[in-house]
């Protein structure tokens, strides 16, 4: 028998406390992005780009900017230097053309990568400020912190900024840009989370008690974070692609959507991203519906009943699959695809927002 400890009401003000002191911290991160894409500078590469959105560019002149983003320098010994950025990548499924990463990609002129970086100290400071709040959360009670969907969210919401600092800090992948949609993003569910979804520090029901909570939850948790890196750039593939083949075509562009966009990596480098982030993680989410599986057999004495939460988590593995498998297929590359990942997306927001506000099942009694 499991006796539930007592709940420690300091450590669980102290965790409310964390938990607001980093919202307040990623406001001044969110500004920060601002300022940085506003005083971001634009390279030629980005200058001719817009010139060509007007129709006062040249043919010549698109290749010549094409033709700065890979200059040879002769080195010494007889070798050469290549200038990595902004990158050059081929976009097949639309035809032959190369199309660069946008300046802001990784960083502008001197005066926008200054603000860049701050936003990114902002960012770093308030996710362990948040993670401190977490710990505290899982302290006061004594147990995993994501036993209802306001600890859910706060610990999902810190892992996501986790994952996007990481991948920064490995130097392996450029999602600098992924910044000001993330803070936004962490704003909007910690929010929701201290004013909608709040619930006090309490102990769980005995059914809750097992170290398949740290095992399942943490992977669903985990999983989420990296599907919505996934779907952001997904997103915005959409919007860069379309903004390419404006371009492309020689059709008008508006010089915010140009300002904005100018600023992304080239749709080929976000729907590559995409893809990797989403295979990488979709045996890992695989995993967290056989955990569930396992505990549920333990605790209902049946492995898979249907309930509501199992059935929407295999709805969103089933539309994942899809999208990893039409990205093998050659009809399916592109738009169609993308818009396939984010129908994905969207079912494992409504299995966790839809399914816990909306739908009673054996679930329900995590409560919100």
């Amino acid at each position: 028998m499991i006796l539930a400890a007592a709940t420690n009401e300091n450590l669980a003000h102290t965790s409310n406390v964390l938990i607001y002191s980093a919202m307040a911290v990623y406001m001044l991160a969110f500004f920060a992005h601002i300022f940085e894409w506003t005083f971001g500078s634009r390279s030629k590469v980005a200058r001719t780009a817009a010139a060509l959105t007007s129709g006062g560019a040249s043919e010549d002149a698109a290749a010549e900017a094409t033709a700065t983003v890979t200059v040879k320098v002769a080195a010494k010994g007889g070798g050469t230097t290549v200038l990595e950025r902004p990158k050059v990548v081929t976009r097949s499924a639309s035809g032959s053309r190369n199309v660069p990463d946008g300046p802001g990609a990784d960083g502008g002129d001197a005066q926008g990568d200054m603000w860049g970086r701050i936003a990114l100290a902002l960012t770093g400071l308030a996710f362990l400020i948040a993670a401190c709040g977490v710990v505290a959360r899982a302290l006061s009670v004594q147990r995993a912190p994501w036993g209802n969907m306001y600890e859910f969210s706060i610990t999902f919401s810190t892992v996501a900024v986790g994952v996007y600092l990481a991948l920064l800090a490995s130097r392996k992948l450029n999602i600098r840009w992924l910044g000001l949609p993330l803070v936004t993003t962490v704003l909007l569910t910690l929010g929701l989370a201290v004013s909608v979804l709040y619930t006090a520090s309490d102990q769980l029901v005995p059914a809750l008690h097992s170290y398949w909570l740290w095992i399942h939850v943490s992977c669903a948790i985990f999983c989420g974070a990296v599907f919505y890196v996934g779907a952001v750039a997904t997103l915005l593939y959409l919007f860069r692609d379309r903004y390419e083949t404006k371009l492309i075509a020689g059709e008008k562009v508006s010089a915010f959507a140009t300002s904005v966009l100018e600023r992304l990596p080239a749709a080929a480098t976000l729907d590559k991203l995409a893809y990797r982030v989403n295979a990488a993680v979709f045996p890992l989410w695989t995993f967290t519906i056989i955990a569930g599986a396992i505990w549920a057999g333990s605790a209902w004495g049946h492995y898979w009943e249907w309930d509501p939460k199992e059935t929407w988590s295999f709805i969103t593995w089933v539309a994942y699959a899809c999208y990893l498998h039409a990205r093998a297929t050659a009809g399916w590359k592109g738009r169609k695809a993308a818009t396939l990942a984010l129908v994905a997306f969207a079912c494992f927001l409504f299995n966790y927002y839809g399914v816990n506000i909306f739908v009673t099942g054996k679930h329900s009694y995590a409560g919100v």
